[in-house]
């Protein structure tokens, strides 16, 4: 059974978003997706001040089974990326939540109100 934080937001495509006090947005993938993805060897993260829509694929998670695009949850400018997951992407594995990727300035505060809450997200990868 996947860890599910219940103060962070989801999308269907398995990202998980943080939302901070000064209106960013802390983006990463969840533990679900980290474990069916097996053994993360390589992140491709989208660079700061890169301005993105919302479901568009920004940065690239691959692992010894597969490669997956990461995608951004809202519109929104692209502020910050977490480069020590590039230096160590089993990171990922071992603390999803811990190992965030990239933070999101949002286009529009109002998008993340469509995002799953943790109660939606666990739904949603149900069995």
């Amino acid at each position: 059974m996947s860890t599910i934080p219940n103060d962070l937001k989801y999308t269907k495509s398995h990202e998980w978003i943080r939302l901070e006090a000064d209106g960013t947005l802390t983006v990463g993938v969840t533990d679900h997706a980290q474990a069916a993805l097996g053994d993360v060897v390589f992140l491709e993260l989208p660079e700061a001040g890169r301005v993105v829509s919302a479901g568009e694929a920004c940065a690239v998670i691959e692992s010894v089974k597969a490669a997956s695009d990461i995608y951004a949850p809202v519109a929104g400018e692209v502020i910050a990326r977490n480069d020590s997951v590039t230096d160590a992407p089993e990171s990922v594995n071992a603390d999803a939540y811990a190992a965030w990727l990239f933070k999101l300035k949002p286009a529009n505060a109002g998008d993340t109100s469509a995002l799953l809450d943790a109660a939606g997200y666990a739904t949603e990868i149900a069995d």
